[in-house]
C-alpha cells in the first residue's frame, strides 16, 4: 500500500530528477559552445526555474489521484541553439544524451547505496533509494525512445544523412501526437515497463 510519505518521496525525487536531467542538457551545451541555457538562468537546481505546467504539475497530480505505483513527468526543456555549438551535428547528439545519462547516474548511485547500506539503516532510507532508482529507470527509458522531441531522437538524428535527418527532425511538430499514439499502441505496457522490471530486478532485487 502506498502511503502519503511514499508519495512525498516520489514527488521530491521526480522534481529533482527531471531538473537534473534538464540541467545536464544545459551544461553539455555550454561545454560544447552554446551558452543559451546559462544566459537564460536555467543552469540551476531551483525547480521553480524548470516548472512545466503539464509535466511537473498536471501529470504527477493525475498519477497521484489514480494511485499509480510510480510517478513520471518532465521539466521545461532548456533552450539550446545548435548553431552556437562548435560541432552542431555531434554536439546535438551529446546534448541529447546528457539528460538520460544524468538519470542513469542517479540509477547507479541509488543502486550502489542500496547495496552498501547496513541492514540497521532506517527503512525510509531504503525506500528513498528504491524510489530514486525506479523513477529514473522509467525517465531514462522513456527519454531514450527515438521519437522527436525525445532525447533518443537527438542521438539518432546525428547518425542520419542530411536529407533524411531534416525529414526526421521535422516530425518534432507532430511529436506529442506520435508519443500519444505509441503509448496507445502499447509502448509503455509492452516495452518500457518490461524493460523497467528487468533493470530494477537486476539492480535492486537480485
Amino acid at each position: 500500500m502506498i502511503t502519503w510519505l511514499d508519495i512525498l518521496f516520489q514527488v521530491l525525487i521526480l522534481f529533482f530528477s527531471v531538473v537534473l536531467h534538464e540541467v545536464a542538457h544545459g551544461y553539455a551545451a555550454l561545454t560544447l559552445g552554446d551558452p543559451t541555457a546559462r544566459d537564460a538562468g536555467r543552469l540551476t537546481l531551483n525547480p521553480i526555474k524548470h516548472m512545466d505546467p503539464w509535466g511537473t504539475v498536471v501529470l504527477p497530480l493525475f498519477l497521484i489521484l489514480i494511485r499509480s505505483p510510480f510517478l513520471v513527468g518532465w521539466a521545461k526543456p532548456v533552450p539550446v541553439n545548435p548553431y552556437l555549438l562548435r560541432d552542431p551535428k555531434r554536439g546535438m547528439m551529446l546534448v541529447g544524451a546528457a539528460g538520460p545519462l544524468a538519470n542513469i547516474s542517479l540509477i547507479l548511485l541509488s543502486a550502489i547505496a542500496l547495496r552498501v547500506l547496513p541492514f540497521s539503516a532506517p527503512p525510509l532510507l531504503f525506500d528513498l533509494f528504491k524510489f530514486c532508482c525506479a523513477i529514473n529507470i522509467i525517465l531514462a527509458l522513456f527519454n531514450l525512445v527515438p521519437v522527436p522531441p525525445l532525447d533518443g531522437s537527438k542521438v539518432v538524428a546525428g547518425l542520419l544523412p542530411p536529407k533524411l535527418r531534416d525529414a526526421y527532425v521535422g516530425l518534432e511538430r507532430y511529436g506529442i501526437f506520435l508519443i500519444i499514439g505509441l503509448l496507445y499502441l502499447g509502448l509503455l505496457d509492452q516495452v518500457i515497463i518490461p524493460l523497467y522490471r528487468v533493470i530494477f530486478y537486476l539492480l535492486v532485487q537480485a
